[in-house]
């Protein structure tokens, strides 16, 4: 396959008339300069695509159905317990349906891959099914379906507090021992058919997890991506302090060996001296704008962090919208409201658009572990064209389109989308978009019938 760009980014730098040759999955040539030869796909302007590295798939179905209030005051952990009751009725075929609908919007959005962050993996009640890896099984067969490059991380959830309380609820569905979590890992990794896929591990928290069962399950995956809910909640972090004598970032990064492997969902309580840290560790942090924002989380330390070269990416989290452009857009704004400034997250002059959009390539990548994030020979061909026609982004120079992008443009100027060279999206829609709709629908149709 070959795709012949009019306007392409390469690093930092924007190239005119660009022709990437793509086999088995990767790009094994650029040319510059060169004219569109017949077979060529042409497209306007291409760019590395980004990964989505945190999701909870099946989220995205109870989209819009936690916006009321109660009596009192909703907070994260009001939703957390709607939240737990949803979940707690879905069957394997209404995941898979709702997993697929997920990936093939992240698609259309812009995104090449995606970190499944999957918690639920027994039975309502928390009797495990037949095949402990069933509704990863399920995770599995939707990115089949979309094409999406897949980062499978199972969660590791023993726990329903940071004092070892017992599970109970909603919960039951996502427990696991240590034995029993690493026999789910390896069960699932010969089911993965695409070579660009993987696994890797996810303690889901301090809270969940114990610092001994954590060294455990470090000590028995020496390798592969390992990522963690931390510092998400004001409570949570009062809670860690009380229990391990640390605030969750400072206690993370004093007892484990934190790297480049390693993903921090959220990172968003942190001091200055946690959050250079962090920084200096090489990990990524997780961000997820547009859920922190729904949830009231808070808002990430992000000018200390860039300042100190931090490695960051951005994931949909609950997917109660799927938007990359506003994941972006919104990571800045929370910056600028807090700080009352403008064109935060840059170091030194620049584009901001530019310096969020390759930041989130790279540090998505990285969190992945997926040999991506740029346009280069060796890569994988995770690419997203955009349609420079539209009129937020028509009058722009180059160097001014991922501003437009970030910060003007609507949802919907993603014409074609390549996940390791799978030509997923096409004239702005995916090529399995109408089965995905009709099983998603007749799946929520008996989810509905049931409450």
């Amino acid at each position: 396959m070959t795709v012949h760009s009019k306007t392409a980014l390469l690093g930092p730098k924007w190239v005119r008339d660009l022709r990437v040759e793509i086999e088995h999955g990767r790009i094994t040539k650029l040319e510059q300069s060169s004219k569109p030869q017949q077979g060529d796909i042409c497209v306007d302007v291409l760019l590395p695509a980004l990964a989505n590295l945190h999701s909870h798939a099946i989220q995205r179905a109870m989209a819009g159905m936690t916006e009321t209030r109660a009596a009192g005051r909703e907070s994260f952990w009001t939703w957390r317990t709607l939240m737990y009751r949803f979940l707690d009725r879905l069957n394997p075929e209404q995941i898979e349906a709702i997993a697929a609908l997920v990936f093939m919007e992240m698609q259309e959005a812009g995104y090449a891959s995606v970190g499944e962050f999957h918690y639920v993996h027994h039975q309502p009640g928390g009797t495990p099914y037949a095949q402990l890896s069933e509704l990863s099984q399920r995770i599995f067969s939707a990115a089949n379906q979309t094409g999406i490059g897949l980062t499978h991380l199972p969660v590791l959830y023993t726990y329903g507090g940071v004092a070892q309380e017992p599970l109970a609820g909603g919960q039951l569905r996502f427990g696991n021992d240590v034995d029993s979590f690493l026999r789910l890992v390896e069960d699932c990794k010969p089911l993965l058919s695409d070579a660009d896929s993987q696994i890797g591990i996810a303690p889901h928290s301090l809270r969940a997890t114990s610092p001994d069962d954590l060294r455990r399950v470090l000590d028995q995956t020496p390798e592969g991506p390992v990522h963690i809910h931390i510092s998400e909640q004001v409570q949570e972090v009062a809670d860690v302090e009380a229990a391990l004598g640390q605030r969750p970032v400072e206690w993370l990064l004093n007892n484990a060996e934190v790297n480049e492997r390693w993903c921090l969902i959220h990172a968003t309580h942190m001091t200055d001296d946690e959050t250079r840290a962090l920084a200096q560790s090489g990990a990524v942090a997780g961000l997820c704008p547009i859920t922190e924002a729904n949830l009231g989380d808070g808002i990430f330390n992000g000018a200390v962090f860039i300042e100190n070269s931090g490695a960051f990416g951005v994931g949909s989290d609950s997917n109660v919208r799927i938007s990359l452009p506003e994941e972006l857009r919104t990571l800045e704004y929370s910056q600028r409201l807090r700080d009352k400034a403008r064109t935060v997250l840059v170091q030194g002059e620049g584009s901001v658009g530019q310096s969020l959009y390759t930041g989130a390539a790279r540090g998505g990548a990285q969190a992945l572990g997926r040999e991506a994030g740029e346009i280069a020979v060796g890569q994988l061909a995770d690419m997203v064209a955009i349609d420079r026609s539209h009129p937020t982004l028509c009058s722009l120079r180059d160097d001014q389109l991922l501003d437009g992008l970030s910060f003007a443009a609507p949802d919907g100027t993603v014409t074609d989308l390549w996940s390791a060279g799978r030509h997923q999206v096409r004239d702005g829609r995916h090529i399995a978009r109408d089965a995905i709709l009709t099983t998603y629908r007749a799946a929520m149709t008996d989810l509905l019938a049931d409450i």
